[in-house]
């Protein structure tokens, strides 16, 4: 399967992350973490929105009647895009000094899966919770990790992955959806560490965010690695496919028939010689694939 990738003729992130297509509006939203930004491109409008935010975004996802629910640094909250009110309804459950939300996904029953990365690096305390909606507590469901990343369910909803990007490592768990409750963790892929001496030519990345396609084959942007990789269930390389730019961060289908494929990058903290070399760093990437997605869950909020 060879693609041609473009970029979306709109600005460049610090760090583009969570990108899901909305059906209802046929657009693209993706946050910018350290630029404290919620992104929306119109591929039939040809038009660009974006709103700045009060602290960091992990992730975002799409609430029913138009809303956005946002993990920010300092906790849960319903973001409207119509009017830019946005107001918490969850509190962050660790110190915001030392810990922020990363990725996260609402799963098919609703609930909002999100992790956290501790930005210490050291000891690992970041955590993966479950918030089911309004009037709840999030749960913190699993730990011992340093960067939560790669949340993805198959597309029966019977399991859940889940990745350590610092471990270099990702996780299957069987999921119950009626419970939302994880059981039989077992690793699904793993990859080299990168040694310290060891060129970016021949360091193949670490896994960040993901999505699962409708044939069930879990799709990882590689940081660093400058590549995608399509795996099997069971952790097979199926397909790899090569990139612009060095730091790609998380994936998504959309368009109408879920074909368009979008990969959004990062340029915080590179080079200058990286930069120069590679000027589509930053900017969300799009191309024509053969394999449709599957389309996004709603979260309850």
């Amino acid at each position: 399967m060879n693609v041609e990738w473009t970029a979306l003729p709109a600005p460049a992130a610090l760090l583009g992350e969570s990108p899901f297509w909305h059906p209802d509006e046929a657009a693209l939203y993706w946050c910018d973490i350290p630029g404290r930004a919620l992104h929306r491109w119109h591929p039939g409008r040809e038009r660009h929105d974006h709103w700045d935010l009060e602290a960091e975004p992990g992730c975002c996802a799409p609430l029913p009647g138009g809303e956005l629910l946002l993990a920010l640094r300092n906790g849960i909250h319903r973001f409207d895009p119509r009017s830019g009110r946005c107001r918490r309804v969850v509190e962050a459950p660790y110190d915001p000094a030392q810990e922020r939300f990363n990725d996260g996904k609402a799963d098919p029953q609703g609930r909002l899966w999100v992790g956290t990365i501790y930005e210490p690096r050291q000891p690992p305390r970041a955590a993966l919770y479950c918030w089911p909606g309004t009037g709840a507590k999030l749960r913190r469901v699993a730990g011992d990790v340093t960067v939560s990343n790669g949340l993805a369910f198959s597309p029966d909803g019977a399991t859940l992955y889940w990745s350590d990007t610092t471990a270099h490592r990702i996780s299957a768990y069987d999921y119950d959806g009626a419970e939302g409750t994880l059981s039989r963790q077992r690793v699904m892929a793993e990859f080299p560490l990168k040694q310290p001496d060891q060129d970016l030519v021949t360091y193949g990345g670490r896994p960040d965010g993901a999505a699962v396609d409708a044939e069930g084959a879990y799709w990882v942007a590689m940081f660093e690695g400058q590549r995608l990789l399509r795996l099997a269930p069971d952790g097979r390389l199926l397909q790899a496919f090569p990139l612009p730019v060095r730091c790609p961060t998380m994936v998504c289908f959309g368009g109408a028939d879920l074909r368009t494929l979008y990969v959004t990058t990062a340029r915080n903290h590179r080079s200058a010689a990286e930069l120069a070399a590679q000027p589509l760093a930053g900017r969300v990437l799009a191309a024509r694939v053969e394999v449709a997605g599957l389309p996004v869950h709603f979260a309850r909020g």
